[in-house]
């Protein structure tokens, strides 16, 4: 095959996918964002563009192997029956809708920035819904409240969602320097999310609430000590220079050893459809990178001006790209088109790409996931529920980690 099929092809694969991403699925066929990355890269292959070893080449296994990993040990959290337990029991305290609204985010954004965001909103959203419509509640601000949580507490480290993580291994960035500087702007971010849903659904959560029924949700004690040394060990180990993925496999692997409970049980709860999704965007995005297409476009791009390294591109880049094709393929993107971008923009990239991702119901997999899980148990969170409170939290947000990260020199607008 000559040099320039083998561009061609790369360069149609490349747009089909990221077309793809945007649209969320196959028009008129039942294919999602993993199935259309798993064609493209059927495609690469079958074609011959890109060689099965290139293609294995291209993926950062370390990166798949610290997700595999942090989801494991967010699966010792679910075993353990800590995310229920967390759930039921905010939904029958009896408090005040705007202290119960405030005690949602508390909970899930501090569970998000330590675990993997999804999983977390995966186990909390059914459990929440059912227990405030039991009292007479409308669980839509309090599904927002965890949706917008769960990305803005996850914007606070580099274990809290896939696109830290990814961002954090190809720069290998340093975990508490990044806390440092992407903790306050998330800690402001959770503060806009309860404003925003405060002034938004201020009539639904205005009705009065019926008393709790009783609800019993067991959690194991052994299981989550287990979790929670497990957890300590690994934010310490974090601290030293042992690779990330190294660590946090070897963590993973001793909380498999259980009488209790079965591997399986918890390799069960791994999102393997996300891990998917992600080698396969990282083999059509290093495809697409062998062609030299890439190196023109940051070239053309950094002649118009147009780079992550300043808030004037970031901060809209972030909001467009978040919101088309998704804030974990748009990173995947970004990395690979500027793939020496300074820590600072890096950290601009990993927090405006993730508090973007409030803005709309399909700006992240964190918000997708609350509603589909809210529609198991018969509550209906729409795109237009979702932008009445995810524009202005997000906007807000934005606008106040723009500012922190100006004003500490680590982005120039």
């Amino acid at each position: 095959m000559t040099s320039a099929a083998v561009t061609s092809i790369a360069l149609a694969v490349f747009v089909f996918t990221y077309i793809g991403m945007g649209l969320g699925r196959m028009p008129g066929l039942a294919v999602d964002r993993t199935g259309i990355a798993v064609m493209a890269v059927a495609i690469l292959l079958a074609s011959g563009a890109m060689p099965f070893g290139a293609a294995g080449a291209a993926i950062d296994a370390p990166t798949i192997v610290l997700m595999f990993a942090l989801m494991i040990l967010s699966a010792q959290f679910s075993v353990a029956g800590a995310y229920d337990a967390c759930a039921g029991r905010i939904a029958a305290a009896e408090l005040e809708p705007k202290h119960l609204l405030a005690l949602v985010i508390a909970v899930a954004g501090g569970l998000s920035a330590l675990l993997v965001n999804d999983i977390v909103v995966f186990a909390m959203a059914p459990i929440l819904c059912l227990g405030l419509r039991a009292r007479g509640l409308d669980p839509k601000p309090y599904l927002m409240a965890l949706a917008g949580a769960g990305n803005a507490g996850s914007a606070a480290t580099l274990i809290g969602n896939p696109q830290n993580i990814l961002i954090g291994q190809a720069a290998h960035l340093d975990f508490w320097p990044f806390v440092a500087v992407c903790g306050p702007p998330a800690l402001a971010a959770l503060g806009c999310v309860y404003g925003a849903v405060w002034i938004m659904w201020r009539r639904e959560l205005s009705q009065p609430a019926l008393p709790p029924l009783p609800q019993v949700h067991t959690v194991s004690r052994p299981q989550m000590i287990k979790g929670l040394i497990a957890t300590a060990a690994l934010l310490g180990l974090f601290a030293t220079p042992s690779p990330r993925e190294i660590m946090a496999l070897a963590v993973a692997a001793a909380l498999m050893i259980s009488r209790k409970i079965q591997s399986r049980a918890m390799i069960a709860t791994v999102d393997w459809q996300l891990l998917l999704l992600i080698a396969c965007l990282f083999v059509v995005t290093g495809s697409f990178a062998a062609t030299g297409i890439a190196t023109d476009l940051l070239q053309l791009a950094n002649a118009l001006g147009v780079s992550p390294d300043s808030l004037t591109a970031l901060v809209p880049g972030a909001l467009l790209v978040s919101n088309t094709i998704g804030n974990v393929p748009a990173t995947i993107l970004i990395l690979s088109l500027w793939p020496s971008l300074p820590a600072g923009a890096l950290y601009g990239l990993a927090v405006l790409t993730t508090l973007a991702g409030n803005l709309l119901l399909t700006g992240s997999l964190c918000n997708l996931i609350v509603a589909e899980r809210a529609a198991a148990t018969g509550v209906t969170l729409t795109f237009g529920d979702f932008a009445r409170a995810g524009v202005p939290m997000a906007l807000t947000s934005m606008l106040i980690a723009a500012i922190w990260l100006w004003a500490g020199g680590w982005l120039p607008l």
